[in-house]
């Protein structure tokens, strides 16, 4: 609890910071907390590896069907999900990244850069490290982190309602054991199974606006019981309960 307290006011530094100095971010910015901090305004035409994180945290806001790329490109598609974040968390949707919305994510991150309402451990109920999956263990933590961002636009988008996630990264051995198939995304670290406390086929129908390319629930074959929500290079949507 004093943990969160001491970011969400180092948070709101940060912006008084950025009302004093203007538009600009000096470079000594102090950091917000433990995982990452930005050091400039970004907006339309800048790249580089901060570019990229931010993608990371608003890839979860985009229209029905889009996906964010993770290219460290700030293009007008990264805007508009800029813009769509600042909308939904009550900041001015002007789609350029300042301190007012470097503030909010501060406030919405963990010290490890997981999203408050998710965690590492829940993404990977296989094993300690990550390994044994279709791609590296640290491609594969990667991409667990990209789904949890995705998620916490969706459980926000849904009115910040709790969701459970029965069944994450998996190793071979462990898709294997409970009979996955063959070439599951659980194996690559981007699967999520989800429960919560709203329906399954609400679940499927608004993972549709949050980036993710692949979706199973209700009616699809052994997905009578949750949503699967992954991130696969070949979208494929399928819930014929839910009219998906």
């Amino acid at each position: 609890m004093l943990i969160r307290v001491a970011r969400l006011v180092a948070s709101f530094v940060m912006v008084l910071t950025g009302a004093v100095v203007g538009v600009g971010l000096g470079a000594g910015t102090a950091a917000a907390d433990d995982c990452y901090t930005w050091g400039r305004t970004l907006s339309q035409g800048t790249s580089g590896s901060d570019v990229t994180q931010l993608q990371i945290r608003v890839a979860g806001w985009v229209t029905s069907g889009e996906r964010l790329s993770y290219d460290g490109q700030y293009g007008a598609r990264t805007a508009a999900a800029v813009a769509k974040f600042q909308s939904a968390y009550g900041l001015s949707a002007d789609g350029v990244a300042g301190p007012a919305t470097y503030a909010k994510i501060y406030a919405l991150q963990d010290a490890d850069c997981t999203p408050v309402h998710f965690a590492y451990a829940e993404l990977n109920k296989c094993n300690a490290d990550w390994s044994g999956g279709a791609v590296s263990a640290a491609t594969a933590k990667a991409n667990a982190l990209k789904t949890m961002w995705k998620l916490e636009a969706m459980r926000h988008a849904l009115g910040d309602v709790p969701i459970s996630i029965s069944s994450g990264f998996r190793s071979y051995a462990c898709n294997s054991a409970v009979g996955g198939s063959s070439t599951s995304r659980h194996l690559y670290g981007d699967a999520a199974d989800l429960t919560g406390s709203v329906s399954l086929c609400r679940l499927a129908q608004q993972a549709r606006t949050h980036g993710f390319s692949e979706i199973l629930g209700p009616g699809y074959p052994d997905h009578n019981d949750h949503t699967h929500v992954a991130l696969d290079p070949s979208p494929y949507w399928s819930a014929p309960t839910c009219g998906i």
